[in-house]
């Protein structure tokens, strides 16, 4: 299959007012492989043409020196639960929860987004989660729809394989929802990123309060639930991807036959494999190897899991997301271009490598005929300064 999103009514509808003419002249391209001086015109939101030279054609943006790469495509954010839910228990109204944090995201230069919305609710105990993902994603893409959003936005399902009702909330989705990536979230106590329980308690204790007791409870459940409906959940979660087009991806594969067992589902991408030996299974079997920013400007990981510095130096790195900090997504990957000394290849993480893998051919890279999401950047010592944002040709920040 060609585009993960096969029905005509969505892949045609624009996700912003199409731009009539931009030219952004006098900048550094960073280009697939290089980088060269020149200027990048962009007519009706596509990408028409790309001239080497300092020339300033009439009317065009003088960038001054400052580099011009591709909009950011970003694949896993908890950016927008984070908007609707902005402490625990706190619901906050849907639409301008959505409108800010599409403008949040335009203005750290993610052009498009895949908007993580958990799938597979626990309706027992004091650490119970309900079901949101189906009414939220209603929302979404009638926001979408009616022109509301400044960036593109598709769905990434968050298959909770430890829940009472993955399968039914799955269920209520359909090709045509713009649902791009369904990832396998195995959150049982005692292994992947959660092998130390200590790490859970601390998580589980800030986000819900729980005391010990409740604590055990909780872990109680949860292993219970993956003794029940492990199996079922993972088998169904991978054929309701499959029916509605999106690409499979791992969460926190953590050993060699956690991969073997990714690859023999089809997983396109593992997100954030918690070793270097399953980062190297990846490679081994073809799949894609995804790290968080945070990680790679912290210098580590928050649940001591593998750095994704050290994953990048051993050249197991192909993806990074921003995941829980938008505006690391940009920096991370000027973070990438000191230690490999090649900016292009770090670009080509945040822009062409999500792109490919999840199957969009029309844009992540500056190339005559994709869409005009473009940022021009000013690099101030080792950090980025955003100085514009253009998706499909016009200025969103």
């Amino acid at each position: 299959m060609n585009s993960p999103f096969p029905t005509a009514s969505l892949t045609k509808a624009c996700d912003t007012d199409v731009s009539s003419n931009l030219c952004l002249a006098n900048a550094q391209l960073v280009l697939a492989d290089q980088v060269i001086t020149g200027s990048v015109t962009i007519e009706q939101g596509i990408i028409c043409d790309i001239s080497e030279g300092d020339h300033i054609p009439a009317g065009a943006l003088d960038c001054a020196g400052d580099l011009v790469i591709a909009g950011l495509v970003e694949l896993h954010t908890d950016n927008v639960e984070r908007h609707i839910e902005p402490r625990p228990a706190v619901d906050w109204p849907h639409l301008p929860a959505l409108i800010a944090h599409d403008a949040e995201l335009a203005s750290t230069g993610i052009t498009t987004v895949f908007d993580a919305l958990r799938v597979g609710s626990i309706h027992s105990g004091k650490a119970r989660y309900s079901d949101y993902a189906r009414k939220l994603a209603n929302e979404l893409l009638a926001a979408r729809a009616a022109g509301f959003f400044k960036i593109s936005h598709f769905l990434h399902l968050r298959a909770e394989i430890c829940s009472e009702t993955l399968l039914e909330e799955l269920a209520a989705f359909r090709p045509e929802d713009r649902v791009g990536i369904v990832s396998l979230m195995d959150h049982t106590p005692g292994q992947r990123q959660f092998r130390d329980l200590t790490v859970l308690k601390t998580y589980v204790g800030k986000k819900r309060g729980l005391n010990d007791a409740e604590f055990d409870a909780h872990v109680a459940n949860l292993l219970d639930l993956q003794d029940r409906f492990g199996a079922k959940h993972e088998t169904g979660a991978v054929t309701e991807a499959m029916r509605l087009g999106a690409v499979l991806a791992s969460h926190d594969d953590t050993t060699a036959d956690h991969v073997g067992t990714s690859a023999g589902n089809g997983v396109g991408f593992a997100e954030f494999p918690t070793t270097r030996e399953a980062a190297a299974a990846c490679r081994t079997h073809g799949i894609a190897v995804m790290m968080g920013a945070p990680n790679l400007i912290r210098g580590g990981s928050h649940s001591g899991n593998v750095a994704a510095e050290e994953l990048a130096k051993a050249g197991l790195l192909d993806i990074v997301s921003s995941d829980y900090v938008p505006s690391a997504l940009l920096l991370s990957a000027f973070r990438l271009a000191d230690i490999w000394d090649d900016l292009p290849r770090a670009i080509a993480t945040v822009t062409t490598n999500p792109a490919k893998a999840v199957r969009l051919q029309d844009r992540g890279a500056l190339k005559t005929g994709l869409r005009g999401d473009v940022l021009r950047v000013r690099k101030i010592g080792q950090t980025p300064l955003l100085r514009g944002v253009w998706s499909q040709g016009n200025k969103v920040a």
